[in-house]
């Protein structure tokens, strides 16, 4: 009863957050929205586990996952924020301001990945899934790797849709979350 208390009162922020795009299915914002949840989840359900037996091989996984995301998320925003020119051109009031990036940013880490911020969650997904393996919480980990799927898929067409052509060529040279592979 207590995990699903703590969950409901974490999941406000996260509504206030994403209050924008919560109503819009065709953006991006709504299926990030639906990641976060199964993210809150996972991590409210697994907390007590966090460093219980940390040398066990799925702690050991778990922590390199974990890793991996933190240094996605840290060098994907500092990239962003360094290159991508988030200007006030980009008038799609449901991305953040550091969404509005007006320069296609294909340098550093977007030179081989297309979504470091979305692969990001995708890593943290199966790093706090990892931190207690459950089959109840692979369903969940399962549907947040969709919804990250779906939400990048959604944001492809928007950046199409901005960077055109320029866009096109960048996906035929990346991949989506993981370099070389996926």
């Amino acid at each position: 009863m207590v995990k699903y208390i703590v969950f409901a009162l974490l999941s406000i922020p996260l509504i206030i957050i994403s209050w924008r795009t919560l109503f819009n299915l065709r953006g991006h914002g709504f299926y990030r929205f639906l990641s976060w949840e199964c993210i809150l989840w996972l991590s409210v359900h697994n907390c007590q586990y966090w460093f219980k037996d940390p040398f066990r091989p799925a702690q050991i996984i778990s922590w390199i996952f974990l890793t991996y995301s933190l240094f996605l998320i840290v060098y994907g925003v500092v990239l962003m924020r360094k290159t991508g020119e988030a200007d006030s051109k980009r008038q799609e009031k449901e991305l953040y301001d550091f969404e509005k990036t007006t320069v296609l940013i294909d340098s550093g880490l977007f030179r081989y990945i297309r979504h470091p911020l979305y692969g990001s969650l995708l890593f943290l997904t199966w790093g706090i899934f990892f931190k207690r393996p459950e089959t109840h919480l692979l369903i969940i980990s399962f549907l947040s790797a969709v919804f990250l799927i779906i939400t990048s898929k959604i944001e492809e067409m928007e950046n199409i849709s901005f960077f055109g052509e320029k866009y096109l060529d960048y996906q035929k040279k990346t991949k989506m979350f993981v370099p070389f592979l996926f």
